[in-house]
Parts: structure tokens; sequence; C-alpha cells
């Protein structure tokens, strides 16, 4: 892994720091209790549905926009890879400039437009826009354009430390909100917005936002529901291998925590242990299988995953997204290549993945990766 996403991603550079305090490293608490989350009420779940009803269209238009250096993986694509195939809305990938969106940890891709070329197709602008974690929280193009599709009426959706971008555009001013837990006290500086604990969605009054990463998987289910029907989620959850979802959320299985600090500096230190993991692209991949295996894999402080093809044409996902490999190769090693996960569905490729993970560097490292991607295994 490179040395600038390790910076990028905050708790590599935290951990490093905590090497050097070791009084505060043994202030941190050990591994969170386990404990039962609280069901969310019928009453709750209909207003959360209500709000997100779409605002303008029968068949709504839905922009995931991103900046074309470093939007967070499974933010971006999961989204879209959902959506897409639950085909009840158009939905399109865009970038604040043109040429591909390079992705971190992992991955690079050709968004269907710019947010100028989206703007001149739609002037009436999206039904929702969905915001991914960013490198530069604070991208003046993004916030101006987030607050002009506010304006013109789209549901605004903030993912994971998406939050934190939708936040430095003003439109969570008064309202409640949630983010990945990492950020929460981030969040929490800004004295007008309301952090809402135990809850992967929060809406407030044509705003949404999420907890950590995978919350972009049961988001956009709720997504889907409010557009088309239960039935509809339903049917897409058991395509992708989910048998249940909602907002229900247990925010103090989610901290900085001794074992995640110790795991960081000691994958961190062992440099010279690192390797390189080769996942096949191939025309019709899943989106949403690929952004959370090669996410998974970027985030153990000991692999960085590629991807690799015999061409260097970028291939087509199953929702029509264009992908470009990272490595242009006729024979990968199969021994720095992941497990295959190819015939399974998301969820539960997501949970292979920590498995093998687990093989591999140890379950430490397991649970350091489901903690970053806030995902309660």
């Amino acid at each position: 892994m490179t040395w600038r996403i390790l910076a990028l991603s905050g708790v590599g550079c935290v951990a490093l720091l905590a090497a050097l305090g070791g009084i505060w490293l043994l202030m941190l608490p050990g591994t969170p209790a386990q404990g039962t989350t609280s069901a969310i009420s019928q009453d709750e779940t209909v207003a959360t549905l209500a709000a997100l009803r779409p605002p303008k269209r029968k068949r709504p238009q839905i922009a995931i926009v991103g900046i074309n250096d470093m939007s967070e993986t499974t933010d971006y694509l999961m989204p879209y890879g959902i959506l897409a195939r639950a085909d009840v809305a158009e939905v399109q990938t865009l970038a604040t400039r043109p040429g591909p969106v390079t992705l971190y940890p992992a991955l690079k891709v050709q968004p269907h437009a710019t947010i100028a070329e989206f703007d001149a197709a739609h002037p009436d602008g999206a039904d929702y826009v969905i915001v991914p974690a960013m490198s530069h929280e604070d991208d003046a193009v993004v916030l101006q354009w987030i607050r002009s599709q506010a304006g013109k009426g789209a549901i605004i959706i903030g993912v994971c430390v998406g939050a934190k971008v939708v936040a430095n555009s003003g439109l969570l001013d008064g309202r409640q909100a949630t983010t990945h837990w990492y950020s929460v006290r981030d969040l929490q500086k800004h004295s007008a917005i309301r952090y809402v604990a135990d809850r992967r969605l929060v809406v407030d009054r044509g705003v949404a936002t999420t907890t950590g990463i995978t919350a972009s998987m049961p988001m956009a289910l709720t997504l889907v529901e409010a557009i088309a029907g239960r039935a509809k989620a339903e049917a897409v959850a058991r395509e992708i291998g989910l048998a249940h979802w909602d907002a229900r959320h247990r925010s103090e299985a989610f901290q900085f925590t001794r074992p995640f600090a110790l795991t960081a500096i000691a994958n961190t230190l062992a440099f010279w242990n690192r390797e390189q993991l080769g996942i096949a692209l191939t025309s019709g991949i899943d989106e949403v299988s690929l952004a959370l295996v090669a996410d998974a894999w970027s985030r153990t402080y000991r692999s960085r995953a590629l991807t690799v093809a015999g061409t260097a044409e970028p291939q087509t996902s199953r929702g029509g997204l264009h992908i470009l490999p990272d490595e242009v190769t006729a024979g990968w090693p199969a021994r720095q290549m992941p497990p295959a996960t190819a015939d399974l569905p998301p969820a539960q490729a997501l949970d292979q993945t920590l498995r093998a993970i687990d093989a591999r560097y140890g379950p430490r490292t397991a649970d350091f990766v489901a903690m970053q991607l806030e995902y309660p295994r």
C-alpha cells in the first residue's frame, strides 16, 4: 500500500503516533462488548421512506458525484451497482473534470459524464445526488454543485465520510446526521449539526447521511424501496445476498480501540511483508463485489488489490460502467490472487473476503478491516 493511501486513511497516521505514545495507547478502550441493536419502529421506517420518495420524476434521475483524485471505492461503486441492478431509476456516475476517477484505496473507473455535461443534459437537476467520501472534503467545485442541485430540489445523500462533504456545503446545518465512526468528532465540530447515534441511515428534510462504507448497501436498498416498493427492494436484496436490512446500528461497537491501533501499527511497520494481489478484471464483472473485495484487501495494511487484465482496454461491468485495469498481463501468479468471488452474491463475497483475510493475515487484521468498513461481522 502506498504511503499516500496510508496517509489519506487517517487511522494509519494516528496509529503510528500511538506507537510513540504508549501511555495514550494504553488509555484506548479494548474490544467493544458484544450487544444487540434495537429494532426500528414501523413509524420511523415509514417516515424514512416517505422522506426519500422521488421528489420530481416517477423514474428518478440519480447522480453519484466524485472528484477525479481519490473518491472512496465502495461509496462510489456500491450505490451505482445496486441501483443499476434494480433498474428503477436512471443512474449516472459523475466527476468534476474529464477523465477517469481514481478511487481509493483501489480501482479506477471512467465515469459517465462530468458535472458540466450532466447539467447541460439535465438543467432541472437530479432527483438524488449521492456523495461519497473524497480526499478533498472542501473541493469548491463539488460543494457549489451540491448546493446547486439541492436548490433544484434534489435529495442529497452523503455516504460515509461523504457526510463531511455535505456538511461543508452547509446543507446539514440545523439537521440531524450521522457519518463513519472515525469522523463523528469532526462532524460534531459543526455546532449546527445534531449527530444521531445507532442509525445507519439518517434522513432530515431532503438530506440523508449514512454511517461507514458498507452502509451504502442498506442505504441503496432503502432508496429502491422508496422509489419502487418493498417487493422490488426485497428482490434486489435476495440477488445481492442480503437477507435483512434496515437502519439499525450499534454505534458503540465501532470505535478506535487498542486492538485496532495495535493492528494498524504492526501491519504498517511490517513494510517488508506487503504484497500486491491481482483481481482478474473481466467483462460483466459485478461492480459491487469488485468494490467490496478490492476495498477490503486494500485496507489490511498488508496488501493492496490491483485489477489485472490481458488488455489495456476498459472492461464493462455488469451495470455498464467502464473499469480500467491497473496491470496489463497475460499471467498473474495464482498465489498472489485472492479467492475468487465471481460466483457469490456481493454481500457473501465480502463475508468470504473477510474469512480469507483472517486465514492469510489472522483474525485481528480481519477485524481491523471490518472496523474500517463499519461492517457488523
